[in-house]
């Protein structure tokens, strides 16, 4: 039950992920997502088989406790932006702030109204909450080709420009690697996070 609740939470919450990207790109002026035909829910649009597929299904058989994905990233033109990388940084930012308030609304609801709902809503808003965490952690990751690292970018001065260039050459692989053996010590973070969240300790 827990692979199937994670499964498909994990594969809304990435595609509203990404639709917000394109829809803060939009409010800064590039349309590129919107005459791409991705400011839409259907999952066919988003769907990446690595990241929204094979990688949550592995993850959430092997009991690591939080699962988390990727889809394929929304197209956007930075020369469009009106604010530059202030843009930029906004258009990054939004896909895990809006897993954010996901978790945020969720959570809310859950801890405030939890003892009147039946076992599988509490559930349901539960995976969802720890779910939409694990995604913004994740994402926030400064790493290529997480939206961490084009937050960083987006700070970091112009002459830093070397840094970025060999960090997106190995971005993929160092990722990985993080994915395989680092984001293990991060879990209990997003857990902290969903206790602050719900007022109720996965720990």
């Amino acid at each position: 039950m827990f692979t199937l609740f994670t499964i498909i939470i994990l594969g809304l919450s990435i595609i509203i992920h990404e639709v917000s990207h394109g829809f803060a790109a939009l409010s800064q002026g590039d349309a590129t997502a919107k005459y791409a035909g991705r400011l839409t829910l259907n999952p066919i649009s988003h769907i990446d088989p690595v990241g929204t597929i094979i990688i949550p299904l592995f993850m959430a058989m092997s009991g690591i406790g939080v699962v988390f994905g990727w889809a394929k990233p929304v197209p956007y033109n930075p020369y469009n932006l009106r604010n530059g990388r202030w843009s930029e940084l906004w258009v990054a930012f939004a896909g895990p702030l809006s897993n954010i308030v996901i978790a945020l609304v969720c959570g809310t609801f859950l801890r405030f109204y939890g003892f009147d709902l039946p076992q599988g809503t509490i559930d349901l808003l539960g995976y969802t909450v720890l779910v939409n965490l694990g995604l913004a952690c994740f994402n926030l990751v400064p790493l290529p080709p997480l939206d961490g690292s084009k937050i960083l970018f987006s700070l970091l001065p112009q002459k830093t420009l070397q840094i970025r260039a060999f960090m997106e050459k190995y971005g993929f692989v160092l990722t990985i690697f993080f994915i395989f053996f680092i984001w293990k010590y991060c879990v209990p973070v997003v857990f902290i996070l969903f206790k602050l969240f719900t007022g109720v300790s996965l720990l």
